[in-house]
């Protein structure tokens, strides 16, 4: 049997395509282990799939000053001996990394132990975990076309993001059941990432009274931000985290508005949702989202709204404009050069594991 040790965490687009790909894995019958941080959402995400998992010391590197850059770089340190020593015992064919900081002493140990490494870059630029590990990687992934200039090249591959395929069982069906709405008007699911948005959350909020004319409204709002005094607001369902329901949530929903996560906006794609992505600002991010969303719209997949100049009659526009144009959005994304990740990934894995 042949075994893969897999990798991820931080926030949990570094864990679902992982788990994506466990199914096929297991079918071509490999041995998964799974190496995280001691306490990460991945550990919860992955140990609910049944995998064996590892926990080992994780520190963040900052591109910014904090006083955290003088000890977490010896949490990273400790890590990497954890990782050498956790691949001496499990002796895997091939390790995959989905990135974020806990994936770097890893990365780094297979190339010490010359075990083949694989990653996975979501974002149309890499992030610095993968920076620093891709020069130890065999293989680089990635999503977007125009991630491949940023790639060394003989290491690129264009791929897509694995896709959970339990979201594409979702049922409209269960949705109403589960929501209690009655289904007489069309769905508006506003997505603020895996945490929430205050920004998105506020200004939701706000324009209820005109987006409650004509849709009813599921807002996934983040952990710790549901506001109860609108919970009697006709046609408005707010919930702070939904993980099992979600396939059914986005069956039902007829517009999604999203933060511009590359894992989450391929999602929309792979389900051709139409939707209205809000990146986070370049201000409070590497200005990833900004990419990714923009490529979107280039594409004709997404209508994309700047963070800092946004209004709500802006919002409001982009609502009326993405329900009149649907089918011009879903044609879009029906035509899309869409790829099979899964299996593109996992023929890559099983390549290298030889």
């Amino acid at each position: 049997m042949k075994r893969i040790i897999m990798t991820g965490g931080g926030t949990a687009g570094h864990v679902t395509p992982n788990i994506a790909l466990f199914p096929k894995l297991q079918e071509l019958g490999y041995e998964i282990n799974y190496i995280g941080s001691y306490n990460g959402i991945e550990k919860t995400l992955i140990e609910e799939q049944g995998i064996t998992y590892y926990g080992i010391s994780s520190g963040k590197l900052r591109r910014y000053f904090d006083p955290k850059n003088f000890s977490d770089p010896a949490k990273v340190v400790k890590g990497y001996f954890q990782a050498r020593s956790l691949l001496k015992k499990l002796k895997p064919d091939i390790v995959f990394s989905k990135g974020g900081f806990v994936s770097v002493p890893v990365v780094l140990a297979a190339k010490h132990a010359k075990i083949p490494a694989i990653i996975h870059e979501s974002d149309i630029t890499p992030g610095l975990a993968n920076k620093i590990a891709i020069p130890a990687a065999s293989k680089v992934c990635c999503n977007f076309p125009e991630t491949l200039k940023h790639l060394p090249e003989g290491k690129a591959v264009l791929t897509g993001s694995p896709i959970r395929k339990e979201l594409f069982e979702g049922s409209a069906k269960k949705a109403l059941a589960f929501t209690g709405l009655s289904g007489n008007k069309p769905v508006l699911l506003i997505i603020g990432g895996s945490t929430g948005s205050q920004f998105i959350n506020e200004t939701v909020r706000r324009l209820l009274p005109d987006l409650q004319k004509t849709y009813d409204i599921i807002h996934l709002c983040g952990k710790g931000k549901l506001d109860i005094s609108l919970n009697t607001f006709p046609g408005y369902i707010q919930y702070e985290y939904i993980n099992q329901e979600l396939s059914d949530l986005l069956a039902l929903a007829d517009i999604v508005i999203s933060r511009a996560g590359a894992n989450a906006i391929c999602e929309l794609l792979a389900l051709r949702k139409p939707n209205i992505l809000i990146p986070l600002s370049a201000s409070a991010s590497r200005g990833d989202q900004i990419l990714n969303a923009n490529s979107f719209q280039k594409q004709g997949f997404s209508y994309v709204l700047d963070e800092d100049t946004l209004t709500d009659s802006q919002l409001l526009t982009a609502v009326k404009t993405v329900s009149d144009k649907k089918a011009d959005y879903i044609s879009a994304m029906t035509h899309s050069r869409q790829l099979d990740p899964i299996s593109t990934i996992t023929d890559l894995i099983v390549k290298l594991s030889h």
